[in-house]
Protein backbone atom coordinates (compact mmCIF):
# COMPACT_ATOMS: atom_id res chain seq x y z
CA UNK A 1 0.00 0.00 0.00
CA UNK A 2 2.76 2.10 0.76
CA UNK A 3 4.40 2.38 -2.52
CA UNK A 4 1.23 1.47 -4.43
CA UNK A 5 -0.47 4.45 -3.26
CA UNK A 6 2.04 6.98 -1.56
CA UNK A 7 0.34 7.89 1.81
CA UNK A 8 -0.96 11.61 2.35
CA UNK A 9 1.55 12.57 4.58
CA UNK A 10 4.87 11.65 2.32
CA UNK A 11 2.63 13.74 -0.47
CA UNK A 12 2.68 16.91 1.91
CA UNK A 13 6.43 16.89 1.88
CA UNK A 14 6.05 18.20 -2.06
CA UNK A 15 3.91 20.93 -1.47
CA UNK A 16 2.64 21.88 -5.27
CA UNK A 17 3.70 18.94 -6.41
CA UNK A 18 0.94 16.88 -8.55
CA UNK A 19 0.02 13.44 -7.52
CA UNK A 20 -3.72 13.26 -8.82
CA UNK A 21 -6.07 15.54 -10.94
CA UNK A 22 -9.60 16.90 -10.50
CA UNK A 23 -11.77 16.00 -13.01
CA UNK A 24 -15.72 16.20 -13.47
CA UNK A 25 -15.63 13.01 -15.49
CA UNK A 26 -14.03 9.28 -14.23
CA UNK A 27 -10.83 9.69 -15.95
CA UNK A 28 -7.16 8.85 -15.11
CA UNK A 29 -3.84 9.01 -16.79
CA UNK A 30 -1.88 6.51 -17.59
CA UNK A 31 1.89 7.42 -17.70
CA UNK A 32 5.83 5.67 -18.49
CA UNK A 33 9.07 6.30 -17.20
CA UNK A 34 12.44 5.47 -17.93
CA UNK A 35 11.90 5.45 -22.52
CA UNK A 36 12.37 5.40 -25.04
CA UNK A 37 14.40 2.57 -26.20
CA UNK A 38 14.47 -0.07 -28.60
CA UNK A 39 13.76 -2.68 -27.12
CA UNK A 40 9.83 -1.85 -26.41
CA UNK A 41 9.15 1.74 -26.96
CA UNK A 42 7.81 0.57 -30.71
CA UNK A 43 5.65 -1.84 -29.45
CA UNK A 44 4.03 -0.29 -26.55
CA UNK A 45 3.68 2.95 -29.14
CA UNK A 46 1.50 0.38 -31.16
CA UNK A 47 -0.31 -0.90 -28.01
CA UNK A 48 -1.48 2.15 -27.64
CA UNK A 49 -2.54 2.90 -30.95
CA UNK A 50 -4.92 -0.36 -30.72
CA UNK A 51 -6.43 0.68 -27.58
CA UNK A 52 -6.89 3.89 -28.38
CA UNK A 53 -4.84 5.63 -25.23
CA UNK A 54 -3.49 8.85 -25.14
CA UNK A 55 0.06 8.60 -22.50
CA UNK A 56 2.58 10.63 -20.97
CA UNK A 57 6.44 9.69 -21.24
CA UNK A 58 8.37 10.58 -18.70
CA UNK A 59 11.67 10.31 -20.80
CA UNK A 60 15.84 10.03 -19.50
CA UNK A 61 17.58 12.69 -21.28
CA UNK A 62 20.10 9.59 -22.08
CA UNK A 63 18.19 7.52 -23.73
CA UNK A 64 16.74 10.27 -25.95
CA UNK A 65 20.32 10.58 -27.36
CA UNK A 66 20.73 7.27 -28.11
CA UNK A 67 17.24 6.44 -29.57
CA UNK A 68 15.94 9.83 -31.22
CA UNK A 69 14.02 8.11 -33.53
CA UNK A 70 11.73 6.43 -30.77
CA UNK A 71 11.30 9.86 -28.93
CA UNK A 72 10.16 11.37 -32.33
CA UNK A 73 7.69 8.19 -32.68
CA UNK A 74 6.59 9.07 -29.48
CA UNK A 75 5.95 12.74 -30.36
CA UNK A 76 4.47 11.81 -34.07
CA UNK A 77 1.87 9.67 -32.22
CA UNK A 78 0.40 12.75 -30.31
CA UNK A 79 1.54 11.79 -26.53
CA UNK A 80 2.96 14.08 -24.02
CA UNK A 81 6.27 14.00 -22.69
CA UNK A 82 8.15 14.78 -19.72
CA UNK A 83 12.16 15.53 -18.43
CA UNK A 84 13.20 12.33 -15.67
CA UNK A 85 16.74 13.44 -15.34
CA UNK A 86 19.29 12.86 -17.83
CA UNK A 87 20.78 9.92 -15.91
CA UNK A 88 17.76 9.04 -14.27
CA UNK A 89 19.30 9.95 -10.95
CA UNK A 90 18.46 10.02 -7.46
CA UNK A 91 17.47 13.24 -6.31
CA UNK A 92 18.63 12.56 -2.55
CA UNK A 93 22.40 11.66 -3.48
CA UNK A 94 23.26 15.22 -4.99
CA UNK A 95 23.22 18.79 -4.39
CA UNK A 96 20.24 20.92 -5.93
CA UNK A 97 23.01 22.85 -8.14
CA UNK A 98 23.85 19.53 -9.75
CA UNK A 99 20.82 17.70 -9.90
CA UNK A 100 19.45 20.75 -11.71
CA UNK A 101 22.48 20.25 -13.88
CA UNK A 102 21.46 16.68 -14.77
CA UNK A 103 17.86 18.35 -15.60
CA UNK A 104 19.04 20.74 -18.07
CA UNK A 105 21.04 18.53 -19.72
CA UNK A 106 17.84 17.01 -20.61
CA UNK A 107 16.16 19.84 -21.51
CA UNK A 108 18.60 20.51 -24.29
CA UNK A 109 16.68 17.09 -25.91
CA UNK A 110 13.18 17.34 -23.90
CA UNK A 111 11.86 20.22 -24.63
CA UNK A 112 8.79 20.21 -21.85
CA UNK A 113 7.86 21.36 -18.85
CA UNK A 114 6.76 18.28 -16.87
CA UNK A 115 9.38 17.00 -14.88
CA UNK A 116 8.77 13.63 -12.82
CA UNK A 117 11.77 12.95 -10.33
CA UNK A 118 13.16 9.10 -10.66
CA UNK A 119 12.38 7.18 -7.69
CA UNK A 120 9.75 10.22 -6.79
CA UNK A 121 12.65 11.70 -4.53
CA UNK A 122 13.70 15.23 -4.45
CA UNK A 123 15.23 17.01 -1.49
CA UNK A 124 13.72 20.29 -0.26
CA UNK A 125 16.20 22.51 -2.24
CA UNK A 126 15.96 20.29 -5.24
CA UNK A 127 11.94 20.99 -5.26
CA UNK A 128 12.77 24.15 -5.04
CA UNK A 129 15.17 24.69 -8.00
CA UNK A 130 12.56 22.93 -10.02
CA UNK A 131 9.96 25.45 -9.29
CA UNK A 132 11.90 28.20 -9.67
CA UNK A 133 13.06 26.80 -13.24
CA UNK A 134 9.24 27.20 -13.95
CA UNK A 135 8.77 23.19 -14.04
CA UNK A 136 5.45 21.65 -13.21
CA UNK A 137 6.24 18.37 -10.68
CA UNK A 138 4.60 14.98 -11.54
CA UNK A 139 4.04 12.74 -9.30
CA UNK A 140 2.22 9.92 -8.69
CA UNK A 141 -1.25 8.35 -7.77
CA UNK A 142 -0.79 4.52 -8.34
CA UNK A 143 2.86 2.34 -8.61
CA UNK A 144 1.95 -0.64 -10.43
CA UNK A 145 5.08 -1.77 -9.90
CA UNK A 146 5.98 -3.44 -12.97
CA UNK A 147 9.29 -3.40 -12.62
CA UNK A 148 9.64 -6.01 -10.08
CA UNK A 149 10.65 -9.48 -11.19
CA UNK A 150 9.46 -11.21 -8.35
CA UNK A 151 5.57 -9.65 -9.34
CA UNK A 152 3.39 -11.69 -11.95
CA UNK A 153 1.20 -9.72 -14.70
CA UNK A 154 -1.49 -10.10 -12.65
CA UNK A 155 -0.13 -8.97 -9.40
CA UNK A 156 0.40 -5.90 -11.72
CA UNK A 157 -3.27 -5.86 -12.96
CA UNK A 158 -4.53 -6.03 -9.42
CA UNK A 159 -2.47 -3.12 -8.28
CA UNK A 160 -3.62 -0.64 -10.73
CA UNK A 161 -7.28 -1.63 -11.06
CA UNK A 162 -7.46 -1.54 -7.52
CA UNK A 163 -6.18 1.89 -6.41
CA UNK A 164 -6.99 3.71 -9.74
CA UNK A 165 -8.64 6.48 -8.90
CA UNK A 166 -10.78 9.63 -10.36
CA UNK A 167 -8.15 11.43 -11.89
CA UNK A 168 -5.52 9.04 -10.70
CA UNK A 169 -1.82 9.40 -12.80
CA UNK A 170 -0.51 5.72 -12.95
CA UNK A 171 2.73 4.49 -13.43
CA UNK A 172 3.90 1.95 -16.07
CA UNK A 173 7.14 1.70 -17.10
CA UNK A 174 8.87 2.13 -20.73
CA UNK A 175 11.30 -0.53 -20.15
CA UNK A 176 12.81 -3.78 -20.89
CA UNK A 177 12.71 -4.89 -16.91
CA UNK A 178 8.87 -4.48 -16.76
CA UNK A 179 7.99 -5.54 -20.42
CA UNK A 180 7.20 -8.82 -19.49
CA UNK A 181 4.56 -7.63 -16.90
CA UNK A 182 3.54 -4.12 -18.35
CA UNK A 183 2.63 -5.61 -21.58
CA UNK A 184 0.51 -8.29 -20.03
CA UNK A 185 -1.05 -6.25 -17.58
CA UNK A 186 -1.88 -2.49 -19.74
CA UNK A 187 -4.26 -3.99 -22.15
CA UNK A 188 -6.41 -5.75 -19.35
CA UNK A 189 -6.09 -2.87 -17.09
CA UNK A 190 -7.36 -0.52 -19.83
CA UNK A 191 -10.14 -2.74 -20.54
CA UNK A 192 -11.10 -2.91 -16.81
CA UNK A 193 -11.02 0.75 -16.21
CA UNK A 194 -12.88 1.36 -19.39
CA UNK A 195 -15.96 -0.98 -18.69
CA UNK A 196 -15.67 0.41 -15.25
CA UNK A 197 -16.33 3.93 -16.98
CA UNK A 198 -12.91 6.05 -17.08
CA UNK A 199 -11.65 7.42 -19.82
CA UNK A 200 -8.11 8.29 -21.22
CA UNK A 201 -5.77 11.49 -20.89
CA UNK A 202 -2.44 12.70 -21.59
CA UNK A 203 -0.77 15.59 -19.35
CA UNK A 204 -1.28 18.72 -21.35
CA UNK A 205 2.29 21.01 -21.52
CA UNK A 206 2.22 23.89 -19.18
Amino acid sequence: MLIERPPYLYRKLFLGSVWQLPEEEPCVYITFDDGPNAATTPRLLRLLDQLHIPATFFCVGDNVRRYPEHYRDILAAGHTVGNHTYHHIRGLSLPASAYMADVQLAAELIHSRLFRPPHGRLTPTQLSALRTAGYRIIMFDVVTRDYNPRLTPDNVFRIATRYARNGSLIVFHDSPKAAPRMFDALPRVVTHLRAAGYTFRSLEMP
